[in-house]
């Protein structure tokens, strides 16, 4: 394989009398031998298979060395496995493990077109650059920028996988709506100052259902959270219940989200919803007596207090109907710390006290996925200048999250590593050495004998080859 180390000699501490010496003359041998396993993870789902016909490619075939199936799968993968810039994949082109992965009939790159590109099986950041940044309006005339995504198709891609990941229907389901800020640091296009994170910065809506993401939506953040919402919202509620329609859908959500077009829509289509909401001081007023008993009780315990309450409300503008208001008067040794909710759900369906607790308070795990896709897949790498390039990088981090979280949910059941984070699996599963010996017939790949986690490895590639392929 062709390499473009320079193959000095390397000198480190000795060991007593013996020195200790090394190079970069290793041959095929990889870091990402976990790779395999988001491939496994994968062919099971569909899902890079999926996103590729989201695409158009209007190149001429003849000349194709890279297909729109092995540009995705490249792109994502790499994001899985930490490269997070396209400029990374100048090297990764040359790992013949990764070739595999994606799918890669010469993963060695030995019967490339032209020399200069003979001994790398995959794609300069280059050809990748192609994906991102080809405009909506396609020129025919344009040399380079062939391949074209549509969004929609996207878009419908996410909540498919999420539905196809149940056997039948469930009961019941919670979707989690969450804004987080996206920073950036250069002229991109829609970018803006935000206040509240004082930065400059994109405003992505994320929505999430438990582990399962259903939408990652790029907007500038010269608007209010919720902005968007309703319109997401319908669209998920529709894909959804064409194939459950009898599911309980639940919208929850911090008090961004309690505005009157998102609640009274979700009222007039049979959609119920637990929001967050901004106390005031008419609130405040109405609980006084609770605060007061919360107070009482934690001078007689000196530990935190709550006492909790509802009762119908209506603002004095902003709502066009009374809602039921959950108030939780809680005293801590710092103060006083009330918080309200807005639902509707009837009593019937659970105490103040449970829908607070037990309903509402788990919305916050959705912020850990947020952190999984942000620190740990990079979904904030949106540097392109247009935001059509940017939210396509935003989705690709979006499969590399959903292939991960897929891989936990799936392969890593029954093990030590079944509630990892994204970040762990890849550090323990993924960056494993792999040393790649190729014939007509077969590829062996082994594996680095001293891997602390092979069992785990094991264990995980049982558990895929007993998870049914994707018809």
């Amino acid at each position: 394989m062709v390499t473009q180390c320079t193959q000095e000699q390397l000198e480190f501490q000795g060991v007593g009398a013996r020195r200790i010496q090394g190079a970069f003359d290793g041959g095929h041998i990889s870091s990402d031998g976990g790779a395999l396993l988001l491939r496994e993870v994968d062919a099971r789902l569909g899902v890079t298979q999926r996103l590729a016909a989201c695409f158009t490619d209007h190149r001429r075939q003849e000349f194709v060395e890279h297909s729109v199936l092995e540009l995705v799968r490249q792109r994502v993968y790499g994001l899985a496995l930490g490269y997070e810039d396209l400029n990374d994949h100048d090297e990764l082109s040359l790992d013949p493990l990764l070739g595999l992965a994606v799918g890669k009939r010469d993963p060695e790159g030995l019967a490339r077109h032209r020399e200069r590109d003979r001994g790398r099986g995959l794609a300069s950041h280059c050809t990748l650059n192609r994906l991102e940044r080809t405009s909506e309006k396609l020129d025919p005339n344009n040399r380079y920028r062939k391949i074209v995504h549509h969004p929609a198709r996207i878009e419908e891609l996410f909540v498919d996988v999420f539905l196809d990941s149940f056997g039948q229907a469930p009961e019941e389901i919670v979707l989690d709506f969450d804004a987080t800020d996206d920073p950036v640091h250069g002229e991109q296009e829609g970018r803006f100052f935000h206040g509240y994170y004082g930065n400059y910065c994109y405003l992505p809506l994320y929505v999430f259902c438990g582990d399962h993401l259903l939408a990652a939506k790029l907007r500038t953040a010269d608007r209010d959270a919720s902005d968007g919402a309703v319109e997401v919202l319908a669209f998920l509620v529709e894909r959804i219940r064409r194939r459950w329609p009898n599911v309980r859908i639940i919208v929850r959500g911090d008090s961004g989200f309690a505005r009157d077009d998102m609640m009274t829509w979700c009222e007039d289509n049979g959609v119920y919803f637990v929001l967050g909401l901004a106390k005031n001081t008419r609130l405040l007023k109405k609980i006084g007596k609770e605060i007061v008993e919360a107070h009482a009780l934690f001078d007689a315990t000196q530990h935190a207090s709550r006492v909790f309450t509802h009762f119908q409300w209506s603002t004095k503008k902003s709502w066009t109907r009374p809602r039921r208001v959950i108030a939780k008067a809680e005293h801590l040794a710092k103060g006083a710390n009330p918080r309200f909710l807005v639902t509707n759900l009837d009593e019937t369906y659970a105490a103040p006290k449970a829908l607070y607790e037990d309903l509402y308070c788990a919305r916050g795990e959705m912020e850990n996925r947020i952190k999984e896709q942000q620190l740990d897949l990079f979904a904030d790498r949106t540097s392109t200048h247009t935001m059509r390039a940017n939210q396509l990088r935003l989705w690709f981090s979006s499969v590399a999250y959903v292939l991960v979280s897929a891989l936990r949910r799936i392969a890593l059941q029954g093990t030590c590593m079944a509630k990892s984070t994204c970040g762990s699996i890849r550090l323990k599963l993924f960056k494993i050495g792999a040393q790649i010996r190729l014939s007509v017939r077969r590829v062996l790949v082994h594996f680095a004998s001293a891997c602390p986690y092979q069992e785990v490895f094991r264990q995980a590639l049982q558990n895929l080859n007993a998870y049914p392929m994707r018809c």
